[in-house]
């Protein structure tokens, strides 16, 4: 190995292991649709049903009032119009029969009375209640109030009116002689009037709930319905159909869902698709070496001659070690595809360590294949270029990408692992430079590809070295790409350059994320 303007192959510090912080997941509630709609749609109703029935009653009551009220007014214009001062006193002409049919009421009880300007009684009844000061204010401007009193402990309801005995044209308002009249009935007729209004209201809404809430659970489960009809018909489709389901047949809400249950199944399907392709190429790869290893095998147990023996043996080691590398180089694709899923964290790696160290284990095989191994640290030399990544699965693609170099460079060529820092923000670069025949513009985007190799190479390999390194790549965030050496027209190959560049970490106490 040599070691192309670099300092000393001392090893960086290592950097402590990436702790990532454990993610509390909440378990997941499931919750019934029908049920949630059901509850938004009935529980305002259920809070608004006793609100209309209390606002239902005090309506009622006011309109119960208004009939009531109005014949308590009549009946103190009519006390008032027999009100009359003869020789200074008050005196009330309201005549007998008049008086009983004030008070003829099967129902309610009716009370009146007639206060001189004194205060003395005039006619009715004395235990009668008389205004406070603040609902005599009231009586200004009107000429009959209402109040609400007690009578005896009976909640009664009171007209009251004063009267001018002095109605006289310039009189003074000391001269004005006022009597209090006023007319009062108990509350049952009003409480009778205000109870039918509202059965009359409340009592169809007992009936109207019952099937308003049958119609709503009715409707909901007839709305909900292309749910359970999609359920059926995803239940009974077979296993292995992947095929789109019919947007047409659902409503437009269930649409996107149906939307992004046929994308995940088109990538489910391409998935298989890769899959059972994948195996079927390693199984045609494998025939190749299996196939030499028997043919080699049975030729040797047929040989006498002991040079033939051992040139069939030599021969089946050759089918052997690419039979081990074909199974290495499949093992570490599967681990590579699978390293996502399976939650591996990405650490703070020194990349120029970490290359040194991988180019180290490779000398011994440049050594073999007689070419020219170096390594190129980044400038200065023991600068430390920290990325965020996987150290065992970092080096699988550097190794991968080592192998190619060696397989398809000529001995005596040279090949050269370069580290190159980012500078403001830039990507850490990783680069693998060869001496080799190179790679034709529209070959670059193809050898990633699984099993592919360029036609006309007479290098040994399988086609998964590159296909690893892409999976890899992928993982950590990184892009590959493909160049001419630019040192390559110089010589007899124009050779390759491979290019990985790695995003700058983003950093949280001091860790990668």
């Amino acid at each position: 190995m040599s070691e192309r303007d670099a300092g000393p192959l001392t090893a960086a510090p290592s950097a402590g292991p990436y702790q990532a912080p454990d993610a509390e997941q909440d378990e997941s509630i499931q919750h019934s649709l029908f049920g949630e709609i059901l509850d938004w749609m009935l529980a305002p109703l259920l809070l608004l049903w006793p609100m209309s029935i209390a606002i239902t009653y005090l309506v009622a009551k006011s309109i119960a009032n208004q009939p009531f009220d109005h014949a308590l007014e009549d009946a103190v214009t009519v006390v008032a119009q027999q009100l009359r001062e003869v020789d200074g006193r008050v005196v009330s002409q309201l005549a007998g029969s008049a008086r009983e049919i004030l008070r003829a009421d099967e129902v309610d009880h009716v009370y009146f009375q007639v206060l001189g300007p004194r205060g003395e009684l005039v006619d009715g009844d004395r235990d009668l209640p008389q205004p406070s000061e603040d609902e005599r204010e009231r009586l200004r401007g009107a000429a009959v109030v209402f109040r609400n009193a007690s009578m005896q402990g009976t909640p009664v309801r009171v007209a009251y009116t004063y009267v001018n005995l002095r109605p006289a044209i310039g009189a003074a308002p000391a001269d004005a002689r006022n009597a209090l009249v006023q007319v009062a009935e108990t509350l049952d007729k009003r409480a009778l009037l205000a109870n039918e209004i509202i059965k009359g209201v409340i009592l169809p809404q007992f009936i109207i709930l019952p099937i308003v809430l049958a119609l709503v659970w009715f409707a909901l489960a007839r709305g909900l319905s292309p749910l359970a009809q999609l359920q059926e018909r995803i239940r009974a489709r077979r296993p292995d159909d992947l095929s789109p389901i019919d947007s047409r047949q659902v409503p437009e809400e269930i649409s996107p869902l149906v939307g992004s249950l046929n994308d995940m199944l088109g990538r489910l399907a391409q998935t298989i698709d890769m899959q059972k392709r994948f195996i079927a190429d390693a199984a045609h790869q494998m025939k190749t070496p299996l196939a030499g290893m028997r043919m080699q095998s049975e030729l040797a147990l047929r040989q006498l001659d002991p040079e033939e023996i051992h040139r069939s043996l030599e021969q089946l080691a050759k089918s052997s070690e690419s039979a081990t590398r074909l199974v290495n180089q499949l093992l570490a694709l599967a681990r590579a595809e699978n390293q996502p899923h399976a939650g591996a964290p990405l650490v703070p790696t020194d990349l120029a360590t970490l290359a040194r160290d991988t180019v180290r284990d490779w000398v011994q095989a440049s050594f073999i294949h007689r070419i020219d191994l170096g390594y190129e640290a980044p400038s200065p030399p023991d600068e430390v270029v920290m990325i965020a990544a996987n150290p065992l699965m970092l080096r699988e693609l550097l190794s991968n990408l080592i192998d190619n170099a060696l397989r398809y460079t000529a001995p005596g060529g040279s090949v050269t692992v370069r580290v190159l820092a980012g500078a403001g923000g830039s990507p850490a670069l990783l680069e693998v430079e060869d001496t080799g025949p190179g790679i034709a513009l529209s070959e670059r985007s193809r050898v990633f590809e699984r099993f592919y190799r360029i036609l006309g190479s007479s290098a040994s390999g399988s086609g998964l070295g590159l296909a690893i390194v892409r999976e890899i790549a992928q993982q950590h965030g990184a892009e590959v790409d493909i160049f001419s050496n630019p040192h390559g027209p110089l010589r007899k190959n124009p050779g390759s350059l491979f290019r990985v560049s790695f995003p700058p970490p983003v950093f949280d106490h001091d860790n990668p994320t």
